[in-house]
């Protein structure tokens, strides 16, 4: 028999419900600042450290960088606004349960287990990624091979993996909380690390600092960006470039992954609070990234290949370097196991939503241990996306090009079919395209998107047609979206309004807050310190920094969790069930 106290933990976790089939109700909706926390919390991750460097073994220039880059990741932030947004918010479900009323249950049982496959495969690099910082300090040595070579490092792994476990476990709104507190700081740290390393930069280029725009643009076209590769080939275009910072996360916005995030939000134009994370993420991340790892390969005389995340930001960052891999690895892991649990889910009728979370956790922690998913990220990312972008298709079509030219919108629900085959053939061809095209040339592996999207849309409309979509068919009583609910039905019970107090200034929220704001003041002051020493004061000044760094983190982590739980607990006294 299960002890009392078994009995309570379990009853709790059953009550962390995040509407796992059906909309989900008015009174959860969430505000702008979490999506904005969250979105950029996800985005700054320590595989930023990885794909930055990459750009420079790519053999990109400079132009191509701040450029390509720069449109690339407007695009993402545009497919998250006028594409998933709109949906999730009109449906106010899943993808992985919006397709089971779209597709049938056969072809929603086939995505729904690979895309929590590979979120499982994506969480676990960055769980490996936040491993390879704490490993320093222990001495565990870098992992090269794809599978573990040392016990601590597995432990070390064990460990990461089940606080990100838990908190993916804890619901949406812990996790976008989680991000919404150590987004700001992250930021700061890889602006930091590489203000703070310019002069090593400047030290290659002959100059005793950089002070102009013009003298930086030099020295990142000789020393970081320098248009050819390693061997002397040339490097990406821009179109290229441009192409992989839109498809980076192709899966989460063409492939409507993220209506698992964004069916909280209060309207669809939310969807741009994506930017936090593809400008600031992404963008000027990578940007800061290369500058860090060109200055660390510098420093330590060895080829950026030889780096991982890890030891950039501890060349860069000292402890407080190992402290941003692990929290971005964190900030990304999160989310990502939490869509995989959504994403199992929907395959495990019956199986409260912590459970399905925690075994996913467990598996994406043991992949974590073999480090192959992190050497072969950037690969996997391309392919991650083309795999499942064209269900992402399939869905956009259904819901709005159908009801424009007249066929029946859920008909494999009206139908009850089992099996959509225009569904899976048109998914299949995609897919068989897509492999063709890059393994015979024809296109690079990041410019399949638009064809492979565009081929699945047209096959699928001329499937369904013919297989049954024209026909005038009778409403079904299945899967409910917030639009066929209604407004009366889809708000949920509304909270009992009652007479407001006069509003009363809370000292220890503003106390918190001014204390976090000046925490992260000195977080950027200390590396803009190191950069004013210029080359001369370079070393001293550095060793420095590394020291003091860390006190102004662990009071802003402190003063900042207290301002965001103080805040949230005004705003909302009765606290969120999820």
């Amino acid at each position: 028999m299960p002890s009392k106290e078994h009995a309570g933990v379990v009853s709790s976790l059953d009550k962390l419900y995040e509407f796992d089939r059906e909309p989900v109700t008015e009174d959860k909706l969430q505000p702008g600042r979490y999506f904005a926390g969250l979105l950029a919390g996800e985005h700054v991750a320590g595989t930023e450290f990885v794909i930055g460097a990459s750009f420079v073994s790519w053999g990109a220039s400079p132009m191509h960088v701040f450029l390509g880059l720069a449109l690339g990741n407007l695009l993402a932030v545009l497919t998250w606004t006028f594409v998933c947004a709109p949906i999730a918010t009109q449906t106010r479900l899943t993808l992985y349960w919006y397709l089971r009323k779209i597709a049938g249950p056969a072809a929603t049982a086939i995505y729904n287990v690979l895309n929590a496959i590979m979120f499982c495969i994506l969480a676990g690099c960055m769980i490996t990624v936040s491993a390879s910082a704490v490993r320093i300090p222990f001495g565990i040595p870098p992992q090269v091979k794809w599978y573990p070579e040392s016990a601590g490092f597995v432990v070390v792994v064990l460990i990461v993996g089940a606080l990100v476990t838990l908190l993916a476990i804890l619901g949406f709104k812990r996790v976008a909380q989680f991000g919404a507190v150590c987004s700001p700081w992250m930021f700061l740290m890889f602006m930091g690390g590489a203000v703070a390393t310019l002069p090593v930069l400047a030290m290659q280029a002959g100059f005793s600092n950089i002070s102009t725009w013009a003298q930086f643009w030099e020295a990142a076209s000789k020393f970081i960006w320098t248009g050819s590769t390693p061997d002397g080939s040339p490097g990406m275009s821009f179109w290229q470039l441009t192409a992989f910072a839109w498809i980076c996360n192709l899966a989460m916005h063409g492939g409507l992954s993220d209506m698992a995030l964004f069916r909280y939000a209060r309207h669809w134009s939310y969807g741009a609070y994506s930017a936090f994370g593809m400008f600031f993420g992404h963008y000027l991340a990578w940007i800061f990234a290369g500058v860090m790892g060109a200055a660390t390969a510098r420093l330590m005389q060895v080829s950026m290949a030889q780096l991982d995340a890890g030891e950039v930001a501890w060349q860069a960052l000292g402890v407080t370097g190992i402290l941003t891999v692990i929290i971005a690895g964190w900030t990304t892991s999160n989310p990502t196991i939490y869509r995989a649990g959504l994403a199992f889910q929907g395959v495990t009728p019956g199986w409260p939503r912590w459970l399905v979370t925690l075994l996913t956790g467990a598996a994406t922690t043991i992949i974590a241990c073999f480090p192959f998913v992190f050497t072969k990220l950037l690969n996997f990312v391309g392919l991650y996306g083309l795999l499942l972008v064209p269900v992402g298709a399939i869905v956009f079509v259904e819901h709005w090009i159908f009801p424009r030219i007249g066929f029946t919108r859920y008909w494999v629900s009206r139908k009850r079919l089992f099996v959509s085959w225009p569904a899976l053939i048109s998914w299949g061809v995609a897919i068989a395209a897509a492999l063709w095209l890059q393994w015979s040339g024809t296109l690079h592996l990041f410019s399949l998107f638009l064809p492979i999207w565009f081929l699945t849309a047209i096959l699928y409309t001329i499937l369904a047609a013919l297989c049954g979509a024209r026909e005038a068919l009778p409403e079904d009583d299945g899967i409910k979206t917030a639009e066929m609910l209604g407004a009366s039905a889809k708000h949920g019970p509304q909270p009992t309004k009652t007479a407001q107090e006069p509003e009363q200034v809370d000292m220890l929220l503003w106390a918190a807050r001014i204390v976090a704001l000046l925490a992260l003041a000195a977080c950027l002051i200390l590396p803009l310190w190191v950069y004013s020493k210029g080359v001369s004061g370079f070393e001293p000044s550095m060793a420095l920094m590394k020291k003091i760094l860390i006190w102004p983190t662990l009071i802003y982590f402190i003063s900042g969790t207290v301002w965001a739980a103080r805040r949230d607990r005004i705003k909302d006294p009765q606290g969120p069930e999820t």
